[in-house]
């Protein structure tokens, strides 16, 4: 069975990025707190922002989880 896993995408032009769990995408987040809100919809109940950080469940581009650029 396939390792389950969520990519974040790089930030777009008005700064979120879409966040994607065992390729359906779930929405775009503008911080930590959506990204957790999305996984938590999705089944991955109990992540605090600290397992968000840290999680080798969560794939990073465009930048780690400290990159949430403003809307323009």
């Amino acid at each position: 069975m396939a390792e389950r896993r969520v990519i974040v995408d790089p930030p777009g032009d008005g700064g979120g990025r879409r966040v994607r769990f065992d390729g359906e995408t779930l929405g775009t987040a503008y911080s930590l707190h959506d990204l957790s809100v999305f996984l938590e919809r999705a089944g991955l109940e109990g992540l605090d922002v600290v397992d968000l950080v840290n999680s080798p469940l969560i794939e990073w581009h465009g930048g780690g989880p400290a990159v949430w650029p403003a809307a323009e």
